[in-house]
């Protein structure tokens, strides 16, 4: 650690909510910041309030479910936004007193860099801040991810934070720390090439259950109802020996096994991107899984990538179907006609994929959306032998279905972002409902028989 340069403290924060599960879940812009401050040889200090390996929270297996795994929990009063929802309210991490020790055995930080995740979590990073200043009440805390993104007016009203970064941290990193520190450096990467960038500093994680992966940024596709687009607007890609050698890194050195695809279309011209790097993992014989929560673009799977998927280690895939029972599904996601899902679903099962490995995302909850038209979609997906996941719908303000939902909530949803969690149904004008949910997780039960 040198004396000379700035310390910096980066915080991935509580969350807040009703429930709330580590599906290979990490805060993958924060730790790529942390591997980009530590290349320009910063001081770098990490805290993770979703610590699931703390050594105060019960002991357990990290490779067991491939790494995934529950969150430590305390109950925590359910604000009063929610007082419809006939539910317990939580807050998922480890102690608050966990963090103030953590915190405390630091040295005094120059500046303090928070993450936000999903913008109805902004209590968490919000009870972050605010103990972070209560301690160093001299470090200037700054809030970027994706509720300070989407929501910015109401992270610089709410957060607590000093300041408040929307978009992409990398291209504005180092000017907020020469802002809030007086230090200047030149960036030793580019960001428009991925391949130039230091891996991220997963390796400050106490335990590596598992390792998030991008081969690519960005979506070509505009879903109304996603807001990649505004988060990564410009598409970037790796090459297919960067993403191997990444690999073979954290496999070596850490021992990881488990590979999480981050990426938001992963089989995008799947013949220059995808397949060399599958075709470069079986080649080189690599013992590892890996795993796509994010889903894959069923449009790229074909007889070839199901095979090379299959061959390369995949064990959990998931697909985006979202829906075939809508009454305007060309107005939702124009990416796959229901003739293209049975085709992938055939080609996967032809490669040796097991129904308990596949699963399609249908979303749930949408402005409008019946419950004959989500019935539709559990019967396609079984027909084909996959699993139906349901996928809660959540609005996110700035994309195409945003007015579309605020015209059909029960809530203010411009209001709060508490009113968008998608664990309420914000969509449904009459309310939270568990008959509707225990009836549709029995259809989707039965057809995983």
């Amino acid at each position: 650690m040198s004396k000379n340069l700035p310390n910096i403290l980066l915080v991935h924060p509580w969350i807040h909510d009703f429930a709330a599960y580590d599906f290979w879940a990490k805060p993958m812009g924060l730790l790529t910041l942390a591997g980009i401050l530590r290349h320009h040889e910063l001081n770098v200090f990490y805290v993770d309030c979703l610590d699931r390996f703390h050594p105060g929270s019960p002991q357990k297996d990290p490779h067991k479910r491939y790494g995934r795994g529950p969150y430590m929990k305390q109950r925590i009063a359910k604000p009063d936004i929610y007082k419809d929802v006939p539910r317990y309210f939580s807050r998922y991490g480890i102690l608050p007193e966990w963090f103030k020790e953590e915190l405390n055995a630091l040295p005094v930080p120059d500046l303090v860099l928070v993450t936000s995740v999903m913008t109805y979590w902004y209590p968490g990073a919000k009870e972050a801040i605010r103990m972070i200043k209560e301690i160093f009440p001299a470090s200037p805390v700054v809030l970027g991810g994706i509720y300070a993104t989407l929501c910015n007016r109401h992270a610089l009203d709410h957060s607590g934070a000093d300041q408040v970064v929307s978009g992409s941290a990398e291209e504005k990193i180092f000017e907020v720390i020469e802002t809030h520190t007086s230090f200047s450096t030149a960036a030793k990467f580019d960001k428009d090439r991925l391949d130039t960038y230091p891996y991220p500093a997963f390796d400050l994680q106490r335990r590596l259950a598992y390792v998030p992966i991008l081969t690519s940024r960005g979506c070509p596709f505009r879903c109304p109802y996603c807001a990649s687009q505004i988060l990564a607007p410009k598409r970037m890609t790796r090459s297919p020996e960067s993403v191997l050698e990444e690999i073979r890194f954290w496999n070596k050195d850490f021992g990881v096994e488990d590979f999480v695809f981050y990426d938001d279309a992963l089989l995008i011209d799947a013949e220059r991107q995808a397949v060399p790097i599958l075709e470069n993992i079986i080649n080189n014989k690599l013992r590892v899984r890996f795993h796509t929560p994010n889903a894959v673009h069923i449009r790229g799977i074909s007889e070839e990538t199901s095979r090379l998927m299959f061959e390369a280690g995949f064990k959990t895939l998931r697909l985006g179907l979202e829906t075939v029972g809508y009454d305007h599904r060309e107005n939702i996601d124009a990416k796959v006609t229901a003739e293209e899902f049975r085709a992938a679903a055939a080609a996967l099962k032809n490669a040796g994929f097991k129904k308990s490995q596949v699963g399609a995302y249908l979303l749930a909850g949408l402005p409008g959306q019946s419950l004959g038209s989500l019935e539709d979609s559990i019967q396609t997906v079984k027909d084909c032998g996959i699993t139906p996941i349901l996928a809660y719908y959540s609005p996110i303000p700035h994309t195409e279905l945003w007015n579309d939902a605020v015209a059909s909530s029960r809530y203010d949803l411009p209001a709060d972002p508490l009113y968008s969690n998608n664990a309420v149904f914000p969509c449904q004008k009459e309310g939270f409902s568990w008959d509707t949910i225990a009836h549709l997780k029995k259809l989707i039960s039965s057809s995983t028989d």
